[in-house]
C-alpha cells in the first residue's frame, strides 16, 4: 500500500472537520424551534424563550412544521359554559344561577427545556421555524422573500450611514421582523446605498415598511406630549459623553444595575404641551426621589416600547431639555454596564425612528419566489451530476484510463465541501451568485487538473515531480490573474455580484493551496515512472 503523503492527510482532516462544520447538530435533538414570542402573548407569560425546541404538544410528537400545525388544527374547541337548570340558593338567601363547565381542554407543551401548560385554545403567541439539516445559509434568491436597494437623499457620511442602518435596523425589529439584513453596499462610481433583504415578504411590504413614515408618541396619561421627528425633537444626544452617558453602576440583590443618562431637546411647542399636561398632575415619592404620579410612555407606532417615570421638578414647566433615565442589569458589574448602555442606545434610537433621518428613495425593488429557489436548487444538483458525467467522459476519452478521472472527481467533490465548510463558519448567504462563483471555481480546477494531467504526460525529459511543479508554475499564475481580476467586482452592482467574488476566491484558494496538491500527490501514485 503506498504511503499517504501530508498533503493527502490534510485534505482528509479537513474535509472531516468540514463535514462537521456544516451539520447542523442541533437538528438531532429536534425539528421545530421557537422563534419568536409575541409581547404579552400566553407564552411569554409561561417564560417560554427563544430557542427551545418543541418536542411534543399534548403528547404528540413533533417532527416537521406540518406535524406542529396539525397538532394546533386537532386541538379540540374552546371551553363552553352553559347555565344550569336549577337555580341554587347562596349563604345571603339570594339565589344563584350557576354554570357548568364542558369540554374543557388544555395545550401541553413539552420543549427541551420543560413542559408549559396552557388552558386555552386560542394563538399562545409563538413563531416556529423547521431547523435546518446543514448550517449552510441560503440567501434571498434560495429561500424567497423582498429585496430593495435604497439611496438617501443626500451623500451621507461613515457616520451617518451607520446611523441610518442602525435606525432601519431597529425599526424593523421593532415590527417582529427577524429574518432582515441591512448592510450598506456601494458601486464602481463611489455612491453608497443601503441594501435590505427580508426573507418570506412580498415586495409591497418591505415598500411600505421602508416608506412608512413611523409614528413615535410619547404621551403622559393619553395625553400625546411630543411626537418623533425634528418638529417636536429637535435634538437626541447620541455618541457625546458630555450629554450621554453610564452615571453609577450599584450592587442590588440578584447582581450589579447601572443607570444612564441622555438629553433630548424639545421644540417650544412641545415644552409648552408638556408644561400643560403635568401641572395637574400630583407627587410622589419612591426610594427617597420626587416623581409625578404618571409616567412619559413612548410609543412607536402604537406599540408601548418604554415607560419613564417623570421627575417632580418638571410640573408644569416649559422644559425644553429634558434627561432621560434608566438602567441595565446583570450578574456582573460588567454585563449591566452593557446592558445600560445597549438600552440606551435603544432608546437613543427610538426617539429618533418617529421619522428616519434621512429621506430615503428605492432605486430597485426585487422579489423571489421561495418556489423558484426550491426549483433552483433542485436543478443545480442535477446541473452538478450532468457536469461530473460529463468531465469524466471527457477525461476517459481524452486519456482512455478510468483511473485518471477518479482522483479528478474527488478533487471537486472536496473542493465543493470545503467551500460549503467555510462558507458556514463565516455564515456567509449562498445565493444565486455565489453558486455561480461555486460553479466558476469548479471549472478552474478542472483546466488546473488537466495541465497537470497533460505535463505529466508529456516532456519527458523531465522528472514527474519536475513536471507538476512546471504545471504548479502555470496554476499559480493564473490563480493571481482571476483573483485581481474579480476584486473589481466586489463593488459592481452595489454589491450584488460580491458573493460570486467571495465562492470563486474561496473556491480557487482551496483548491490551489489544498486540493491541488494532494491531486499532484495522487497523479504521482497513478503515473509512477
Amino acid at each position: 500500500m503506498a504511503k499517504m503523503t501530508w498533503r493527502l492527510w490534510l485534505l482528509i482532516i479537513l474535509l472531516i472537520v468540514g463535514v462537521l462544520f456544516i451539520i447542523n447538530w442541533q437538528s438531532f435533538s429536534g425539528k421545530v424551534e421557537i422563534k419568536e414570542i409575541r409581547p404579552n402573548s400566553s407564552a411569554a407569560e409561561a417564560g417560554i424563550t427563544v430557542g427551545e425546541i418543541i418536542k411534543e404538544i399534548n403528547g404528540k410528537s413533533i417532527e416537521s412544521i406540518t406535524d406542529y400545525t396539525e397538532a394546533l388544527i386537532y386541538l379540540p374547541e374552546p371551553p363552553v359554559y352553559k347555565p344550569t337548570n336549577e337555580n341554587k340558593t347562596n349563604q345571603t338567601g339570594n339565589e344563584t344561577n350557576e354554570t357548568t363547565e364542558v369540554n374543557k381542554e388544555k395545550i401541553t407543551i413539552l420543549t427541551d427545556k420543560q413542559e408549559y401548560i396552557f388552558l386555552t385554545n386560542t394563538d399562545i403567541g409563538i413563531t416556529v421555524f423547521e431547523i435546518p439539516k446543514t448550517r449552510i445559509k441560503t440567501g434571498l434568491d434560495l429561500q424567497g422573500g423582498a429585496r430593495a436597494l435604497v439611496q438617501p437623499e443626500k451623500t451621507l457620511n461613515a457616520q451617518e450611514m451607520a446611523s441610518l442602518l442602525e435606525t432601519v435596523r431597529y425599526r424593523l425589529n421593532v415590527y417582529g421582523l427577524t429574518d432582515i439584513n441591512v448592510k450598506e453596499v456601494s458601486d464602481l462610481s463611489g455612491s453608497r446605498y443601503m441594501m435590505v433583504e427580508l426573507a418570506g415578504a412580498t415586495p409591497q411590504e418591505l415598500q411600505e415598511l421602508l416608506e412608512k413614515q413611523g409614528k413615535f408618541e410619547a404621551k403622559i396619561g393619553e395625553e400625546v406630549v411630543f411626537v418623533g421627528g425634528q418638529n417636536d425633537i429637535t435634538f437626541v444626544c447620541r455618541n457625546d459623553a458630555s450629554c450621554a452617558y453610564i452615571e453609577q453602576c450599584s450592587e442590588i440583590e440578584d447582581g450589579y444595575a447601572c443607570r444612564f443618562h441622555f438629553e433630548i431637546h424639545l421644540s417650544e411647542q412641545a415644552a409648552k404641551k408638556h408644561a400643560e399636561v403635568t401641572s395637574n398632575l400630583e407627587e410622589n415619592v419612591s426610594d427617597g426621589n420626587r416623581y409625578l404620579n404618571e409616567s412619559l410612555d413612548l410609543y412607536l407606532d402604537d406599540s408601548l416600547v418604554d415607560s419613564l417615570l417623570i421627575d417632580a421638578d418638571l410640573k408644569g414647566q416649559e422644559a425644553t431639555r429634558i434627561a432621560i433615565t434608566g438602567s441595565g442589569t446583570g450578574n456582573t458589574k460588567a454585563e449591566a454596564y452593557d446592558a445600560a448602555q445597549e438600552s440606551m442606545k435603544k432608546l437613543q434610537t427610538i426617539l429618533i425612528t418617529g421619522s428616519l433621518p434621512f429621506k430615503l428613495e428605492i432605486v430597485k425593488l426585487d422579489s423571489v419566489s421561495p418556489l423558484l429557489g426550491r426549483e433552483f436548487t433542485k436543478n443545480v444538483f442535477l446541473v452538478a451530476i450532468a457536469a461530473f458525467i460529463a468531465v469524466c467522459l471527457i477525461i476517459y476519452l481524452r486519456y482512455r484510463k478510468v483511473i485518471l478521472f477518479v482522483p479528478v472527481i474527488i478533487t471537486l467533490v472536496s473542493e465543493v465541501v470545503l467551500v460549503l465548510a467555510i462558507a458556514s463558519i463565516i455564515n456567509w448567504n449562498l445565493d444565486l451568485a455565489s453558486i455561480a462563483g461555486i460553479i466558476a471555481a469548479l471549472g478552474t480546477g478542472v483546466d488546473d487538473q488537466i495541465i497537470m494531467i497533460d505535463e505529466t504526460r508529456v516532456s519527458k525529459q523531465y522528472s514527474v515531480k519536475e513536471r507538476i511543479k512546471r504545471a504548479f508554475f502555470i496554476i499559480f499564475g493564473a490563480y493571481a490573474t482571476t483573483a485581481l481580476a474579480l476584486l473589481p467586482l466586489w463593488s459592481a452592482g452595489a454589491g450584488l455580484l460580491r458573493g460570486f467574488v467571495v465562492t470563486t476566491i474561496l473556491g480557487i484558494t482551496v483548491g490551489v493551496f489544498i486540493t491541488r496538491p494532494a491531486f499532484a500527490d495522487i497523479l504521482k501514485k497513478i503515473t509512477k515512472e
